[in-house]
């Protein structure tokens, strides 16, 4: 490749990344509809198919796109939607501003997961002439999807309504390791019941703070207990508390009559969701007898987790892919070894892919999963620029 053609492919992920960056889509609330658009034009101004898909939520519009209609399918995957970026002056620049500097990419989305969106549209567009003339013999999809950050079934409205294929690749950012299992998680709403009565008279009730604290010593331990457990390529299962609420909407002077807590358990894959529901149900009455304690829980969130054989083609040719490019111990970025078999402590929509649609899936991307949700959150450009090139000699490799 000539040092121009070079050039201009670097300046390519960088403009296209930056305009997704520059485009608000924090969930909550949920406003992907602007990115959306932006990704459905680009598409159809390269002379590629693609639909504004209004499912599963109509004021949340997502992007499906495909080159060819024969052939082995591989399916890009990436969503729009982002974090909320929080208090703006915690960050050294707007975070929607979509900063370049020193060669790398700041911004709320920048590594989780804009870029990798970018690298997918890019890939399909420049593979298309070949797909079409016949030189390659299968299609690319790619999906530009709602709703990731909460649980929303984006992507997996996305492969119900045809835009499935023989492969996934997810591309969170995994420092160009191949995760062939994703953890999932579980996430419960805790109430917990007191009596409410006035703060000077703090006896004549029962305070719901101090009724939940025997509940949280009991997490402290199940945590522990999880930590004992036999892990897996994710790493170990936890049980965290993320939130609590308590004489919130109510005079200052008045002992809280309820207290509610959400419970965050990370599950690994072969764990079953309904056999963790019932450890919490367990839990809870463990401390309902020793404690008195008056208390229930709801499901609100869940993430299944995913896996696929490590030795699967797809892990095998991206794996070696990357590591004859970055090295098998990770040359560029912060993380772990490239070349070895790698599950992804978070939780991705492989899960759809693999448990939904029965299509193997990988989760890989270029920069660092530490990125994810933090101030100042950035990804480096030549990263990016390494990712586009492996992840399309990949796609060309399945599609010959």
């Amino acid at each position: 490749m000539s040092e121009g053609a070079a050039s201009e492919r670097s300046t390519e992920i960088e403009d296209l990344a930056r305009d997704l960056v520059r485009i608000p889509t924090e969930n909550p609330p949920g406003n992907e509809g602007a990115a959306a658009e932006f990704v459905y034009d680009w598409f159809r101004e390269a002379g590629i198919d693609a639909t504004l898909l209004k499912e599963p939520d109509p004021d949340r519009p997502q992007v499906g796109a495909r080159v060819g209609e024969d052939g082995p399918t591989v399916v890009l995957n990436g969503h729009l939607d982002v974090v909320p970026a929080g208090d703006p002056d915690a960050w050294s620049a707007d975070p929607y501003a979509g900063v370049v500097e020193d060669g790398r990419l700041y911004g709320r989305g920048s590594a989780d997961m804009k870029t990798g969106v970018a690298i997918a549209m890019l890939v399909a567009r420049d593979l298309a002439p070949e797909i079409r003339s016949g030189e390659l013999s299968g299609s690319v999809v790619v999906h530009a999807a709602m709703g990731e950050e909460t649980a929303d079934p984006g992507t997996r409205t996305l492969l119900e309504r045809g835009f499935d294929g023989d492969y996934g690749i997810v591309l969170e950012p995994t420092d160009f390791r191949v995760a062939t299992s994703t953890k999932g998680l579980s996430v419960y709403r805790v109430a917990v019941e007191g009596v409410a009565t006035h703060a000077s008279q703090p006896d004549a009730g029962r305070n719901a703070i101090d009724e939940a604290r025997p509940l949280l010593d009991a997490i402290d331990e199940y945590d522990a207990e999880l930590r004992e457990r036999e892990g897996s390529l994710c790493g170990g299962a936890f049980a965290t508390v993320t939130e609590i609420e308590a004489g919130t909407g109510s005079n200052l002077a008045v002992i809280p009559d309820r207290a509610e807590l959400v419970l965050d358990r990370r599950v690994l894959p072969g764990e079953d969701p309904d056999a963790v529901d019932a450890e919490v149900e367990a839990l809870l009455e463990r401390v309902r007898e020793e404690h008195g304690l008056k208390a229930s829980w709801t499901r609100i969130q869940t993430y299944a987790s995913s896996s696929i054989p490590v030795d699967h083609p797809l892990a095998t040719i991206l794996r070696d892919r990357s590591v004859e490019v970055v090295g098998a111990g990770g040359d560029v970025g912060a993380g772990g070894e490239v070349g070895d078999p790698w599950g992804i402590e978070a939780a991705t929509d492989a899960r759809n892919f693999v448990n939904d649609a029965g299509v193997p899936a990988v989760t890989w991307g270029p920069g660092d999963l530490d990125q994810a949700h933090t101030v100042d959150e950035s990804i480096d450009l030549g990263d990016a620029g390494i990712a586009r090139n492996v992840l399309e000699g990949v796609v060309r490799e399945f599609l010959e």
